[in-house]
């Protein structure tokens, strides 16, 4: 252990990956769901135009129109649901082509369903909006034939990033993915180094699919660290029951079986929903708080000249480090980079200032910042500073679950401080209530379920354990 920081030796190493070793493709997939559905709009508006100028002879009926309009939303609608704008659906077109057919047909015969009741379907042509739905078909077929010939051109073929880890298991070949030594990166499954499970979590940033090819003893360890880092991972063959596996996944070229031992908790579509929250709570809070943080900054400042916020290295997502912000509450002399001292009762460091801000909460409110940048959520796992223990223990060291609490990110508060887990950590039991309450909040994550903590969070800003 380094005396001076008080943590394992390992923080040189950890320098060695500075950044992820892959891009980010989620803003690709993204737009190029949008483009379908713009492409997908237009085709069925021309199909439906086109339907009317070869039957009846005029282009672009009004009933025709209405038909196209009034089908448009219901298709979109059951596509999002049925993966036609999904991952697979940009890596295999007559997957995505079987799924949009799927959705046209259904919604079609909702349309139809409806139109029969309300007794409406008399005012189209049957034959005109029947050769509409079968020129709108091979007009979406052909679009994503199209749209794969481009992905293949000119992004290579990749829309997902597939990483494998050698650390001396059966040989694991990928056709567009990347491969890497566990020993180039000191990538250990059995560690609980902070500064090694940041280095793995760079690794795995941006992956959407992890595959360890390991030693039969290595592999429960993989797994852990996988279910951790909150990706898809996948360890290649093992004993389901031994490693928790979801699934299997058979690779036909290689003759090879991986067993799904880790998904990323939240869906594309739950991220979205989530950040979209993060983002209008703060742009809201910032605006409406703006006087009281300025004035808190400005009663610090003239306290004893120090700086205005504390800055500390914290794990947050995949068990990567950020520069969390906090108002400073504590004499500039004596502020605990680490985290070595859990702060308690008449604690000799904390100003004046500083502790009615702990009391009222008031210090976490800079955080706003790292939900903007998109560092932290409003609702999450509270991240740790990396010295905390409990009981003279390190936290991955009474419970090596903590570090599962990691997959999401971290958050201004959390289901285990609406249920008043706050304050030093002088038991373990003050750990692993906190970690309880964690795990239970990644495991049932509903947008209702922060919009609710979010209002109960209120009720508890100050608190008897807040100091």
């Amino acid at each position: 252990m380094n005396e001076q920081t008080g943590l394992l030796p390992d923080a040189a190493q950890s320098e060695k990956i500075a950044r992820p070793i892959a891009p980010s493709l989620e803003k690709r997939r993204l737009r190029s769901f949008a483009v379908m559905m713009v492409i997908d709009a237009a085709l069925l508006h021309l199909a439906f135009a086109s339907a009317s100028l070869i039957y009846l002879g005029v282009w672009a009926s009004a009933n025709n129109m209405l038909a196209a309009q009034t089908l448009l939303p219901v298709f979109f609608t059951i596509a999002l649901y049925n993966g036609s704008y999904g991952g697979k659906a940009l890596g295999d077109w007559i997957f995505a082509s079987k799924r949009a057919l799927t959705a046209l047909l259904v919604s079609t015969a909702l349309i139809n369903f409806l139109a029969f009741y309300t007794k409406s379907n008399a005012e189209f042509s049957r034959v005109s909006v029947t050769l509409g739905l079968i020129l709108s078909a091979i007009a979406i077929v052909a679009f994503r034939r199209v749209l794969m010939i481009f992905i293949d051109r000119f992004w290579n073929g990749r829309t997902t990033n597939e990483l494998v880890i050698d650390d001396g298991g059966p040989s694991f070949a990928t056709e567009r993915g990347e491969t890497i030594a566990a020993s180039d990166y000191a990538l250990d499954p059995t560690s609980h180094d902070p500064f090694m499970f940041d280095r793995l979590g760079k690794l795995l940033q941006n992956q959407d699919k992890v595959v360890v090819s390991t030693p039969r003893e290595r592999r429960e360890h993989w797994a852990f660290l996988l279910k951790s880092a909150g990706v898809h991972g996948e360890i290649v063959s093992q004993p389901a029951h031994d490693l928790g596996a979801m699934g299997v996944h058979h690779y036909d070229a290689q003759d090879r079986t991986t067993l799904i031992v880790s998904n990323g908790p939240l869906k594309l579509r739950s991220r979205i929903s989530k950040r979209l929250f993060d983002t209008a709570i703060v742009g809201a809070a910032l605006l409406v708080l703006s006087p009281l943080l300025l004035l808190v900054a400005m009663l610090i400042k003239l306290e004893d000249g120090g700086p205005v916020f504390f800055v500390q290295r914290r794990m947050g997502r995949g068990n990567t480090f950020f520069n969390m912000f906090k108002f400073r509450s504590m004499k500039v002399d004596k502020n605990d980079a680490e985290g070595a001292r859990s702060t308690g009762r008449e604690d000799d460091r904390i100003t004046r200032i500083g502790a009615f801000i702990r009391k009222t909460s008031i210090d976490e409110l800079p955080q706003l910042i790292n939900v903007l940048k998109g560092d932290m959520s409003i609702v999450g796992p509270r991240p740790h500073a990396l010295g905390s223990r409990a009981n003279n223990k390190f936290f991955w060291e009474v419970d090596a679950q903590y570090w599962r609490r990691h997959c999401l990110k971290p958050g201004l508060t959390g289901l285990a401080q609406v249920r008043g887990h706050r304050g030093a950590t002088e038991k373990e039991s003050d750990l692993t209530d906190r970690l309880q309450s964690d795990l239970e909040y990644i495991a049932g994550w509903s947008l209702r379920r922060d919009i609710e903590i979010v209002f109960k969070t209120l009720l508890v800003l100050r608190h008897d354990n807040a100091y």
